[in-house]
């Protein structure tokens, strides 16, 4: 409870470099002094606008208040519906719909204003379906307002995280309340309205990538981090459908997302949006030609791999596990690459983790080749024999789960030869002293495999354990030897020394 007070009791700013944050904060910006202002059927009359983003304003719409002098209500008039008018007139009558829109209410209270809230929702509402409908194609003057209008009602402070207002870092993100943002009843209809704009077919790219710039893809991008997961679903399609129509700022979106990946894992580890991008990324990774270009290969080893290290990664590790998996399924050459950096990253003390790691590397290894299974088989299995005597039995069990992957077990038959050794010894540990009997009996279906795939070298493997073994148990005598030796040459010592004294 306390945490869902504080969060709504202030406000952050948005992280973006300073210039992408000026150019932008500047385009929707227009002076409201002596201002008529009215929602849905009515209209605002501003004294002055800004004609475009580097023009020059004087009052941000996002910071005025509902109302007029004193918070008293605002001046409405009425403006007739798009079918109440005649053809010619209803572009105009679109965009002091538009200028109205762009008036923004504090929903802090509910009650305030309630009327005026209520009419600037149906004027949104109208204004989707007159997009939707096409009736009309919008002109140049009519797409600039409308993206000012967009700009002013979603481009905002965010509110803070819980543990920005208590101080707390140790708090789990999965068992966290979502934060559900009071003023979507206005901000779904506008991202509805976005939304049909840019994937309507009246829409002219040309046109619209002069507002749909770098600046609007970098706001839009800080927006991800919203608490709320409906703001993000709604973030992740539009995203999704500027990548897909405006070709000129692909490389652009991919570094931006590159830059926001950086950020969070060397810097906070912690960002709300994180799953959203990957799926967006594994769309765009599986429309990548082939070869691959080597700045996705980089993206992949500077940016992706490291994904693996927060703390969080669970809230995000089934988009992170596709998108390493298209990688390997578009350059199987990149196997050996992905599975390394499994290793690098592999938890240590976090049960839940190594089964999220096991989970993903039985896919990765679903699409591996002979030839670069080959180049890591040594560390991989050195690595799975840890998980096969790990005391967690979800862990244990999972690393034999991956047995039952007819494709995996055609890569360890391939090199068994080196496989056997290094695993035969993790089975024996189970079959002896493990505690969960679901990992015993798997262990032991796992070693008749082994015996039934290579039954000769399974011999000459059990040999060298039973020596192995012997040497372990004569090094551990002869250590007990040596210590009683040495204790008993301390304790020959201390009686010469006290005899010595008693003699002085």
């Amino acid at each position: 409870m306390f945490n869902k007070i504080m969060k709504r009791g202030g406000r952050k700013v948005p992280k973006s470099d300073d210039n992408d944050h000026a150019a932008f904060s500047s385009s929707y910006r227009s002076g409201h002094g002596g201002s008529v202002v009215s929602t849905s059927n009515v209209t605002v009359n501003h004294t002055s606008r800004s004609a475009s983003y580097g023009g020059t304003q004087t009052q941000s719409p996002i910071a005025v208040a509902a109302g007029g002098a004193g918070g008293s209500p605002p001046q409405i008039e009425n403006l007739p519906l798009f079918r109440d008018v005649p053809v010619p007139e209803r572009p105009s009558l679109f965009v002091r719909k538009l200028q109205i829109c762009s008036f923004v209410f504090e929903f802090s209270d509910s009650l305030k204003f309630a009327r005026e809230k209520e009419t600037k929702r149906q004027t949104l509402l109208e204004l989707a379906d007159f997009i939707q409908s096409g009736s009309t194609r919008l002109s140049e003057q009519a797409q600039e307002e409308l993206i000012l209008m967009i700009g002013a009602n979603i481009f905002r402070c965010l509110p803070p995280a819980s543990h920005e207002n208590t101080g707390s870092e140790n708090g789990d993100p999965e068992e966290e309340d979502p934060y559900l943002d009071p003023s979507w009843p206005h901000l779904q209809i506008v991202y509805e309205l976005l939304l049909r704009y840019i994937v309507s077919s009246d829409t002219d790219t040309k046109i619209a990538k002069r507002y749909i710039d770098h600046s609007f893809v970098v706001r839009l991008l800080e927006l991800f981090d919203s608490e709320d997961p409906r703001e993000r679903d709604y973030l992740k399609t539009i995203l999704h459908r500027i990548y897909g129509k405006f070709m000129v700022h692909r490389p652009f979106v991919r570094k931006a997302i590159n830059n926001i990946f950086y950020r969070f894992i060397f810097e906070t580890e912690r960002h709300n949006g994180i799953a959203e991008l990957l799926e967006i990324l594994g769309s765009i990774i599986n429309g990548f030609a082939v070869p691959m270009k080597e700045e996705h290969k980089l993206f992949l080893i500077r940016a992706l791999i490291p994904l693996h290290k927060p703390k969080s990664v669970s809230l995000y590790h089934q988009q992170l596990s596709y998108c390493i998996t298209q990688f390997v399924e578009k350059d199987y050459k990149l196997a050996d690459t992905v599975i390394r950096g499994l290793l690098k990253y592999w938890p240590v003390i976090n049960c839940q983790k190594e089964v999220l790691f096991l989970g993903e590397l039985e896919e990765v290894l679903e699409a591996t080749h002979s030839s670069e299974f080959h180049r890591c088989v040594i560390p991989l299995f050195k690595q799975i024999a840890r998980c096969l005597n790990s005391p967690h039995f979800q862990v244990a069990e999972r690393a034999l789960f991956l047995w039952n992957n007819d494709h995996i077990v055609s890569l360890i038959a391939q090199n068994r030869g080196t496989v056997f050794p290094i695993i035969y010894c993790a089975l024996e540990k189970n079959m002896r002293g493990h505690w969960n009997q679901a990992v015993h009996g798997l262990t032991s279906n796992v070693r008749k495999m082994f015996l039934d795939m290579d039954g000769e070298l399974f011999e000459e493997c059990e040999q060298q354990y039973i020596e192995k073994e012997a040497r372990a148990k004569d090094e551990a005598e002869h250590r007990q030897v040596v210590w009683r030796r040495l204790e008993a040459a301390a304790a020959a010592a201390i009686t010469s020394a006290e005899d010595m004294v008693l003699a002085n």
